[in-house]
């Protein structure tokens, strides 16, 4: 595959959500024929099944043909039954700006005493969390999300889990807590497929501050397109994710005190963050039934293996934030990796999952797709004790990480906690990098999201970490010298609806920075950087 091959091939993908507009549920026509109603008539739910691998699960039933199991209680039935109801009321129109959607509890009161609304054919919902739990579901404040929520809601045949929204899917195998809600996008079915696109391009400028900084305009990028099917029992799910960000050049963009990869092969990036590789993922996941519920194999040649929490990219905590925390390589270094099989249980609480993966990290060739081999491994465990925690820890071996370090291993131990309620989206991570042979090296990463209201975003990141790469000239008198350095960083968002369904935000951020007084002639006694944006992306 030639380069200007593969330029073509990425642009077509990241232009695919403006193809797909015409078939998007909320406003839009669609091909899709609806029964006759002569008179309206309670709809007969069909049945949830109990298991949480995949955003999409089992198509169900034709109404009144499958009733819920017996072992399903009165108030599950119920409200089951009420929240598929509900979702004629209140499917949505288009408006010049979005609106929270009411709240679950909300809901189910309205379709209780409006005797007109009817379900889709076939459309099994999850009934909503007890208002006692607190559950408030991201979209229903902040309205950002509302093309994700409907556009699903909309779907006929197609039912959503796990049944109480215990958690969200993050990146690769990871999970999110339940009320970050669904992975933005546009669905619409395409047969037997339901389809989901999810991109944006965030365009950054930024000026990184003192002696070692950069100021520099660029652009980041992503495209993603998934595709699931139920097979009764059984749930396959295709995955694809592009960036263009190869056009930014092999040196990425500046942020001060990250490290980490290579631009020529030959030096090391230091201060930059590096670009993402054409493909960022490739891979595809099936869940087999098994008791409370299912047995999963999730891989291919572009994939994420089990260890740490989801890619910041993926996590709403970060949403808003315009560069990748200098923590980067402690926590998602392997969130593009070429090779990746993992096997796994999930049930609706909890996940254990081990994956067997190539431990380099991409080298400097950002357009092709490197050999894929499986010389490392990885353990991760899960809890997820109801929608508003995420809690993880995992373990790996990875075989020769860095290019420029080939004997060298890296044995990495991670923990994390997230958390999302009212708006809020949180973050507290750790992370043990011990390099085999070599010292080991510690980092700590906070970050928090917070949607005010539909339009008004405040963010905020705070990082600490021990690097030993901020000098890689051998003749620098600090070469290989470790440095605990410490980075705090925070911005505002301002929301507002684009073009059909893509958001735009604009915002900024500023960042200052701890270091001991060793660096002040390479850094500057207290740098400061700040950075302006404006993020266009689809569903939010």
């Amino acid at each position: 595959m030639t380069r200007s091959m593969m330029i073509a091939g990425c642009a077509v993908a990241a232009l695919l959500p403006t193809g797909a507009l015409a078939q998007m549920m909320p406003g839009m026509k669609m091909d899709m024929p609806m029964p006759a109603k002569p008179k309206p008539k309670r709809a007969v739910p069909a049945p949830v099944h109990q298991h949480d691998a995949s955003p999409v699960h089992t198509p169900a039933a034709a109404p009144g043909t499958s009733p819920l199991p017996p072992s399903a209680s009165p108030a599950q039935a119920g409200a089951q039954s009420r929240a598929a109801e509900n979702h004629a009321q209140h499917a949505p129109t288009p408006t010049s700006t979005p609106s929270p959607r009411p709240s679950p509890a909300k809901q189910a009161e309205d379709a209780a005493t409006d005797p007109t609304s009817e379900a889709m054919p076939g459309m099994a919902m999850p009934p909503a969390a007890p208002a006692a739990t607190g559950q408030v579901d991201h979209a229903d404040h902040v309205g950002h999300t509302e093309h994700t929520s409907h556009d699903v809601a909309a779907m006929p045949g197609m039912t959503m889990g796990p049944p109480d929204g215990a958690y969200a899917e993050g990146s690769g195998t990871a999970r999110n807590p339940g009320n970050d809600g669904a992975m933005r996008g546009s669905h619409f079915m395409a047969g037997d497929w339901m389809l989901m696109l999810h991109g944006y391009a965030w365009g950054v400028y930024t000026d990184q501050g003192g002696p070692r900084g950069e100021n520099e305009a660029f652009v980041t990028s992503m495209a993603m397109l998934s595709a699931a099917r139920d097979y009764g029992g059984a749930r396959l799910q295709l995955r694809s994710m592009m960036s263009l960000e190869p056009a930014m050049g092999a040196k990425g963009y500046p942020n001060l005190f990250a490290t980490g990869e290579t631009a020529d092969g030959r030096i090391q990036l230091t201060d930059r963050q590096h670009p993402h590789d054409l493909f960022m993922e490739l891979s595809a996941r099936l869940d087999v039934d098994a008791g409370p519920g299912s047995v999963f194999v999730y891989g291919g040649p572009v994939a994420e293996p089990a260890i740490g929490p989801s890619a910041f990219m993926h996590r709403t905590s970060a949403t808003y934030q315009p560069l990748s925390p200098i923590t980067h390589h402690w926590f998602d270094s392997t969130h593009i990796s070429y090779g990746v099989v993992t096997l796994g249980y999930a049930a609706p609480r909890w996940q254990l999952e081990a994956s067997a993966f190539r431990g380099r990290e991409p080298d400097q060739f950002r357009w092709n797709i490197e050999r894929p081999s499986l010389d490392s491994w990885s353990v991760r465990a899960t809890w997820t004790p109801s929608p508003a925690w995420a809690v993880q820890i995992s373990h790996g071996r990875l075989k020769s990480p860095e290019q420029l370090e080939p004997d060298r291993d890296e044995a990495r131990t991670t923990a994390s906690v997230q958390y999302a309620q009212h708006g809020v989206s949180a973050l507290l991570a750790f992370s043990n990098k011990h390099l085999l042979p070599g010292r080991t090296l510690t980092a700590w990463l906070a970050e928090a999201n917070w949607d005010i209201d539909r339009h008004h975003t405040l963010f905020a990141r705070a990082e600490d970490v021990a690097n030993d790469e901020l000098f890689p000239d051998r003749t620098d008198p600090l070469h290989d010298r470790k440095f605990r350095v410490g980075k705090l960083e925070g911005g505002y968002a301002y929301r507002l609806p684009f073009v059909g369904p893509f958001d735009l935000a604009l915002g900024g951020s500023v960042g200052v920075f701890a270091k001991p007084s060793a660096l002040d002639a390479a850094y500057g006694k207290m740098p400061v950087s700040f950075s302006l944006f404006a993020k266009v992306s689809l569903g939010g």
